[in-house]
């Protein structure tokens, strides 16, 4: 039976790329004629010569006919059922046969899917949208969705197709997101999607769910399966979820992982069946030069960060990003870890490996911007989806990015999910939120005239806070014991307050105004350090105002500001003196610790992305006892419940003396619960020693020397007190008893009481 059941109209639509619903045209339709049953089966196959139905439970095939177009096929079967047909098709003497995408009709979102989305609640909305592989009808495919509202029409491209946007043309949805099934295709598939606006105008886009994406310069999202890992964590996260992060240890090692190290292009990277897999190389660096994989950096980092005592990891952001040298800052794939250090399973098997070594990890988020390229969010659907179309509040002029706007419910929602979805799927320990000032100010880097303000004329983004809020109340109702940091810079109330009490939500802020009043202080000559005294003692003003990290991070070690020793006044050994004496200090004092990569051994020169640390440095005696200092710090830091689990009460520090500005000396008293548990630290911050340098403590007894920064096995010049001090019957400091010091030059000592030793001598 042949007969034509479709207009030409119907046909021009899908032959031109122009109807929002293929579904109506192409696929099998269910036609009753003079109380016949007549399925039509319609097919539009650009390249076809000829084409026929295939029936392979009866063994039977029916031609279809040309209709309307050369390429737009037809056929009518009078049959009771038709399901799970094929089409055999005949392209250019070539023949193959497929099952019809246009078959598989029924919607894979639902109906509650599309209204926590359309509100910005679906947290999980990463597994409905992106690419999925998946079996309806017993047939194995990819489901594809993705939100493009404002678009004429969005067709999937890939190597299945040729990267012809005619073949599988998606259907839209009620909310603007666009579906289709393709069957018989599977993980490893190169896709984008095909976007035309309604001037016709047509944009070539990434997906923005997209899970793996081609190493760049390629930029075409990566078809896999996020549950074929068997994660070996369990007894980590069982951990996690019953612990308080902010009464444990917390020393980050902050790292990036394209220019920690690399390897030659000549040694190829191994996987695990054996096999060897393709590398990234990098360009800037010397010929040859390549990234390691997240395999070989669990096998070299973790080891390295191991031995040297940290808890944690922190990496720079790992999400897909076009430009090495932007650092991971500007993102274009923001749920696809980088493909420059291998695929998503082998990251996995990275924070598996950390966890197994006893290393948590952060990893840097950036939902502050993003870049303007074609392929990434920017302009997605032909509008300005994901950022504001006014430049005065979507776009970073100088960072030459675009906004995020947080009121879009969906926009807020695809970020949500994002921060969830790296704790679900790759079980890290917490996110650094960059940028988080550049959020909460209209005015951020912005000229008068150049900025809106708020509903009630104010600075303030209210949306961003909410969003914040949002994000933060979720992630620990999620995922209790994680990390929520927060890279601001301001004086905004409460950042690391709880959300129920007003505040942002995050449970730790980095400390920025200590970090400039320490390198300030340290970068000056020692003899002036008496006149800034405040640089040292400031912090504990506002300390308890906020749960703050101490961090010395990247930034601090670019653009012309010299690597911290570099930073150091002096000679070359009071260079080393005083950085032992800064980290030393930062150790001690409430908040927990973020420092990044190189300063653990004295690396001179600035971070360079496109190149190593300066590894080379090991070799010197100098930078081997710098290593060692961080590694026995860590230790005692570890070791010593009072300088961690009460970091923000007030009943774990205690001022002994701050005002000794003469001698440019500090003291003071850090505790943990038991209150009879502290550990004195005494700052030396002049090359001046003291022999006879009192202070007064609580308690009668034998003091321990703990920890000295000036030990001959650092580089230091070995002064100390011969591995501790008993106190005198001298109240000073208004304390009962006192302790008769020798400090060294630059140097930290902390020392603690010996209850055992002090009550043998007692009996």
């Amino acid at each position: 039976m042949s007969i034509t059941t479709v207009a030409s109209e119907q046909v021009n639509s899908i032959v031109w790329n122009q109807h929002h619903d293929p579904f109506e045209v192409l696929g099998s339709h269910l036609i009753e004629k003079d109380g016949k049953t007549i399925w039509a089966v319609r097919a539009y196959l650009p390249n076809a010569n000829a084409a026929w139905v295939v029936l392979p439970e009866e063994r039977k095939e029916y031609p279809m006919q040309s209709v309307h177009n050369p390429h737009f096929f037809e056929c009518t079967i009078e049959i009771p059922e038709l399901k799970n047909y094929q089409l055999r098709i005949q392209e250019q003497g070539h023949e193959q046969v497929i099952y019809d995408p246009y078959a598989f009709r029924s919607p894979r979102l639902t109906d509650f899917d599309l209204h926590l989305f359309s509100e910005g609640n679906h947290h999980r909305i990463y597994e409905k949208l992106g690419a999925h592989p998946t079996e309806i009808n017993g047939v194995k495919g990819v489901y594809f969705a993705v939100w493009a509202p404002n678009a004429r029409n969005v067709s999937v491209l890939g190597d299945f197709n040729y990267w012809d946007g005619r073949k599988h043309q998606m259907r839209k949805g009620p909310t603007g997101i666009w579906e289709l099934f393709i069957p018989e295709i599977g993980v490893g598939e190169h896709y984008k999607y095909e976007i035309k606006n309604f001037e016709g105008h047509i944009y070539e886009k990434s997906d923005p769910y997209g899970f793996y994406q081609e190493p760049r310069p390629k930029t075409a999202s990566i078809v896999t399966d996020l549950n074929s890992y068997t994660w070996n964590d369990s007894d980590w996260i069982e951990k996690r979820r019953h612990t308080d992060p902010l009464t444990q240890p917390i020393s980050v090692y902050e790292v990036h992982l394209g220019s920690w190290l690399h390897a030659s292009s000549a040694e190829p990277a191994k996987l695990p069946n054996g096999e060897t897999e393709p590398v990234v190389t990098v360009s800037e660096l010397k010929p040859g030069a390549r990234f390691l994989t997240y395999r070989e950096l669990a096998a070299k980092l973790i080891p390295y960060v191991k031995e040297l005592g940290y808890t944690h990891l922190e990496l720079l952001p790992i999400a897909e990003h076009p430009f090495d040298g932007s650092w991971g800052y500007q993102v274009t794939g923001y749920y696809a870890p980088t493909s420059r250090f291998g695929s998503p399973e082998d990251f996995m098997y990275f924070v598996d490996q950390c966890h197994l070594n006893g290393i948590g990890v952060i990893v840097d988020w950036v939902p502050g911007h993003f870049p303007k390229d074609g392929h990434g969010l920017a302009f997605f659907d032909g509008t300005h989806l994901y950022e504001h179309a006014d430049s005065r509040k979507g776009e970073h002029k100088e960072w030459g990015t675009l906004v995020f706007n947080y009121s879009r419910h969906e926009v807020r929602n695809f970020l949500v999910a994002n921060a969830l979805f790296w704790f679900d799927k790759y079980h890290i320990d917490g996110i650094r939120v960059d940028a988080v000032a550049s959020m909460l100010y209209l005015d951020y880097c912005r000229k008068d005239g150049e900025w809106l303000p708020n509903q009630y004329g104010g600075r303030e983004n209210l949306e961003a806070a909410d969003f914040l809020r949002q994000v933060n109340h979720l992630l620990f109702s999620y995922f209790p014991g994680v990390l929520s940091i927060a890279e601001e810079s301001t004086a905004w109330p409460m950042v690391s307050w709880p959300t129920y009490t007003g505040g942002l939500g995050f449970n730790l802020k980095w400390n920025m105004g200590w970090m400039h009043d320490m390198l300030d202080y340290f970068s000056m000559d020692p003899w002036f350090r008496q006149f800034h005294q405040n640089n040292v003692t400031f912090s504990m003003w506002y300390h308890h105002s906020e749960n703050f990290m101490l961090a010395l991070s990247h930034d601090e070690v670019v653009h012309g500001k010299s690597n911290i020793v570099g930073k150091m006044p002096g000679d070359r050994w009071q260079s080393f003196a005083n950085v032992r004496c800064l980290f030393a200090y930062m150790f001690a004092h409430p908040g927990k610790k973020t420092m990044f990569m190189s300063m653990e051994f004295g690396q001179w020169s600035e971070w360079n992305v496109w190149a190593d640390l300066e590894w080379h440095l090991h070799q010197y005696e100098a930078h081997q006892q710098l290593k060692k200092f961080f590694q026995d710090l860590n230790h005692l830091y570890r070791s010593e419940s009072a300088l961690y689990s009460l970091d923000f009460a007030r009943e774990g520090f205690e001022w002994i003396d701050c005002s000794d500005n003469r001698h440019s000396v500090v003291s003071f008293i850090r505790r943990d619960k038991d209150s009879d548990n502290c550990v004195v630290v005494v700052c030396n911050f002049t090359p001046q020693p003291h022999s006879h340098y009192r202070i007064g403590v609580p308690e009668a007894g034998f003091y321990t020397e703990l920890f000295n920064s000036d030990a001959r096995q650092y580089g230091g010049s070995n002064m100390g007190n011969l591995g501790g001090k008993w106190t005198d019957e001298w109240s000073l400091h208004n304390r009962p008893y006192s302790l008769d010091l020798c400090l060294p030059p630059l140097g930290v000592l902390i020392l603690k009481l010996d209850k055992q030793k002090t009550a043998q001598v007692k009996k």
